[in-house]
C-alpha cells in the first residue's frame, strides 16, 4: 500500500494528546542533537534493532521462505495466560508487563498480538536480524509467539513525555505530513494516539521511548529493511525522505502520545422503580 492510500486515511482522523515536558530530558536532547548510532553499527545486546539479512541472495531468500513458512503455520489465538510464563526471559530487557525502563529496548505493553507474533516470526527466520532476538525467537513455536503475544497486548503501557521543544514540529508531521517531501502524515496508519492497526500489524506506537523510535527510523532512512513483503516496504521507503530533524522531531512526539481518557459522566443515575 503506497503513500497515497496511507494519506487518504489521514482526512478522517484528529489529534490526539499529548504530554509534553517544558525541560528536554537528556536522552531527547542528545536525539534533537542527531547522535543516535548509524544502522550497520552494532545493535545494543537484546535490542530490536531494524536489519536486513546480510550475506549472499541464497541466504535471504532462504530466510524469506522460513518467515513464509511461519505465517503459514496453523494456530490458535493467543491465551495469555500461557503467554505469561512464556514471557518470562523477555522481561529482562522489556520489563516483565511489557514496560522497559531502558529506553534501548521497545515496550511491548499494549503491542497487539498480531504484530508482536510477525516480529518475532521475522526474527527467527532471519528475515529481521539481531543476534539477541535471533536467538530469543528460535525456540518458539508459532504457538507460542500467539501466546506471547497475547499477554503483551493486555498489558497497559505506560504513558511517556514528549520534549517541548521538538512536539510543535514532530506533532504537525505527525498529523499532516509533508505531501510535497513524500511524506505522508504518520496518524493515517498509526491513528491520532499512536495505537495503530493490529488486523493490518501497524503497531502501536504511542508513548514508545523516542529513542527507539528514533534508532529505528534512522536505520530505515539508511536502508535497512525488515523483509521485502509490502509491510517490510513501507517504512523504508517512508524514512528515506525524513531529514535528521524530521526523526527527532516525530521520535519525540510519538513517545508522548496517549490514548484519551474516558469522559467521566455527569448524569445522575435513574431511579429504580
Amino acid at each position: 500500500m503506497g503513500s497515497r492510500h496511507l494519506l487518504a486515511f489521514a482526512v478522517m482522523l484528529v489529534a490526539a494528546p499529548l504530554a509534553v515536558l517544558s525541560a528536554p530530558p537528556a536522552k531527547q536532547a542528545a536525539a534533537a542533537a542527531s547522535t543516535t548510532k548509524p544502522a550497520n553499527s552494532a545493535a545494543p545486546a537484546g535490542s530490536a534493532s531494524a536489519g536486513a539479512p546480510t550475506g549472499s541472495a541464497g541466504a535471504a531468500d532462504a530466510a524469506e521462505a522460513g518467515f513464509a513458512k511461519l505465517q503459514a503455520a496453523e494456530t490458535r489465538p493467543g491465551d495469555p495466560k500461557a503467554g505469561q510464563a512464556k514471557a518470562a526471559a523477555c522481561g529482562a530487557c522489556h520489563g516483565m508487563d511489557g514496560n522497559s525502563t531502558d529506553s534501548q529496548y521497545p515496550k511491548l505493553a499494549d503491542q497487539s498480538e498480531q504484530y508482536i507474533v510477525t516480529q518475532l516470526m521475522r526474527f527467527k527466520s532471519g528475515v529481521r536480524e539481531n543476534a539477541i532476538m535471533q536467538g530469543m525467537a528460535s525456540t518458539l513455536s508459532p504457538q507460542d509467539m500467539h501466546d506471547i503475544g497475547a499477554y503483551f497486548s493486555q498489558q497497559k503501557r505506560m504513558p511517556g513525555v514528549a520534549d517541548a521543544k521538538l512536539a510543535q514540529d514532530g506533532g504537525k508531521l505527525y498529523r499532516e505530513g509533508e505531501p510535497d517531501r513524500g511524506i505522508p502524515a504518520c496518524m493515517a496508519c498509526h491513528g491520532p494516539d499512536g495505537a495503530g492497526n493490529p488486523g493490518w500489524r501497524v503497531p502501536n506506537i504511542g508513548g514508545q521511548h523516542a529513542d527507539y523510535v528514533q534508532t529505528q527510523l534512522k536505520a530505515w532512512h539508511d536502508g535497512a529493511t525488515w523483509g521485502t513483503d509490502s509491510h517490510a516496504q513501507i517504512m523504508p521507503t517512508i524514512a528515506q525522505h525524513l531529514t535528521a530533524q524530521d526523526i527527532a522531531a516525530v521520535s519525540s512526539y510519538v513517545e508522548g502520545l496517549h490514548a484519551a481518557p474516558a469522559p467521566k459522566s455527569s448524569a445522575a443515575p435513574s431511579p429504580i422503580d
